[in-house]
């Protein structure tokens, strides 16, 4: 019997092409004090930052990073999500291509043989046109702590792969937390060079479970090849905690993670009134107890502000449907991807149209959230170079480099969220900027504590412990 051993949650340099959130908790210093004075919006900024264009073109099937584990069966593309809404169960997926194989997984609190808990999984497979799937490993692993480190095993009788994960922090208003954020990642070189800035983050920032929001590639809807079923390949390779959420959908639901409530939302499935979506989400915004998880999030595929002409207004059909329950629920922030490029907007709103008053026109709202488009992963289309000008009045920052964003929530009532290039070095920001609370904060005027690197020079160095 092999035995392999890595860390890291398996990754083991393997890059995989769904949306993803990534989350990790790390003890951080307490918030720097800010100022409640009131500040006017500052003016947007468009990036001169000048880039290498390169080919986006896939990896090919014998990179390194695509490689076989050695053995017989071994598990592989071994990846972990969350299997209820605050991480005391785990979803551990993995796949295995000469045969079923085992889909036990042995774990515990301890390394190397001293596993003493058991949980059996189920195997699935799928074909889609003339493809058919490895068989597919899911196996829960429930009644675990919250931040706590744990080993985990698969593979047995054939060959053994040994990793570990920490749960995340329980649900709580002053408990730090990191979110990683990428989209559209892709597996182009330009994707392993996003995942190996997102790695080089020190702390446990690559440790915790994926949160999957669908997009328009996890689709797979095509009827000229006789494949009438959405998400196929996607429900068969990622679970995800609807049931938990009280969805009726895998594509929407929802997490409380330490001071956080995220909710997932699905660009493809039907949103209109009286939908099953809408009427979750109508639902979801009324369960969240801004007292346990001060910070709302909302993470969607297709964005609902953007200034770029790829894609531009894609997201008004959601938006129009959602924005109004999300700036009268004070979410402090919304996550996109789509746009394969950066954007940051100021607190803008546009929630006063009713067809005859012509208010159509976004203005500055401290409830509503800030609008994040971070489809910049390294998706194999390339980068979305085609800015709509002049700059929208809510465009904060925008820049269409490849990279990646991390969150760090510090307390209930300040986050610092910092954006990264993948052509500069591993803690070099490109944007920043502190968030306050809506909840607990709801007319501080957040907007006026963002710093951009500027192109001519060298930008500055983190100035804080880390790197969502």
């Amino acid at each position: 019997m092999h035995t392999e051993t890595a860390g890291n949650n398996g990754i083991r340099r393997r890059r995989h092409g769904a949306v993803a959130l990534l989350l990790a908790a790390v003890v951080v210093l307490a918030a720097a004090a800010q100022t409640a004075a009131a500040h006017p919006p500052r003016g947007g900024v468009t990036s001169r930052y000048v880039r290498k264009h390169q080919a986006s073109d896939d990896m090919p099937l014998d990179a390194d990073v695509f490689a076989v584990p050695a053995g017989r069966n071994a598990p592989q593309q071994v990846h972990i999500g969350l299997a209820d809404q605050t991480g005391t169960a785990i979803f551990v997926s993995w796949v295995t291509v000469e045969a079923e194989g085992n889909s036990t997984v042995l774990y515990g609190r301890a390394a190397d043989n001293k596993l003493d808990l058991a949980a059996e999984g189920i195997i699935t497979r799928y074909t889609y046109y003339n493809y058919t799937s490895g068989y597919i490993h899911h196996c829960t692993l429930a009644n675990l702590d919250h931040g706590t480190k744990y080993y985990y095993a698969v593979g047995f009788g054939d060959t053994v792969r040994t990793f570990w994960f920490t749960t995340p922090p329980a649900p709580g208003p002053d408990v730090p937390l990191r979110l990683g954020l990428i989209g559209d990642l892709g597996q182009t070189p330009d994707s392993n060079s996003t995942l190996t800035h997102y790695e080089s983050h020190p702390g446990d920032a690559v440790l915790f479970p994926w949160v999957w929001t669908t997009g328009n590639h996890e689709v797979d809807f095509a009827p000229e090849l006789g494949e009438l079923a959405p998400f196929k390949p996607f429900t068969h390779r990622y679970p995800t905690p609807w049931k938990a959420s009280e969805s009726s959908e895998p594509y929407w639901y929802s997490v409380k993670l330490g001071p956080a409530h995220i909710i997932v939302l699905s660009s493809y499935s039907a949103f209109g009134k009286y939908t099953p979506q809408y009427k979750w989400l109508e639902a979801e915004l009324k369960l969240v107890d801004r007292e346990v998880t001060p910070w709302l999030f909302i993470s969607t595929h297709v964005p609902w502000y953007n200034s770029n002409n790829f894609h531009y207004m894609e997201g008004e059909p959601m938006r129009a449907q959602f924005e109004k329950m999300a700036v009268d629920a004070r979410v402090d922030a919304v996550f996109a991807g789509h746009v394969h490029a950066y954007e940051r907007t100021h607190r803008y709103s546009n929630i006063k149209y009713n067809i005859t008053d012509g208010k159509c026109t976004p203005i500055a709202d401290r409830r509503a959230p800030v609008y994040v488009v971070i489809g910049d992963g390294g998706n194999v289309e390339g980068l979305a170079d085609e800015l709509t000008w002049p700059q929208p009045a809510y465009s904060a920052f925008r820049e269409y480099s490849f990279g990646h964003a991390v969150l760090d929530i510090k307390n209930r009532t300040h986050a610092y969220y910092a954006w990264y290039r993948n052509h500069d070095g591993n803690k070099v920001t490109a944007d920043t900027m502190w968030f306050t609370n809506r909840y607990h904060m709801p007319n501080h005027d957040d907007s006026v504590y963002s710093i951009h690197a500027p192109a001519s020079a060298k930008p500055n160095k983190v100035a804080y412990a880390s790197a969502y």
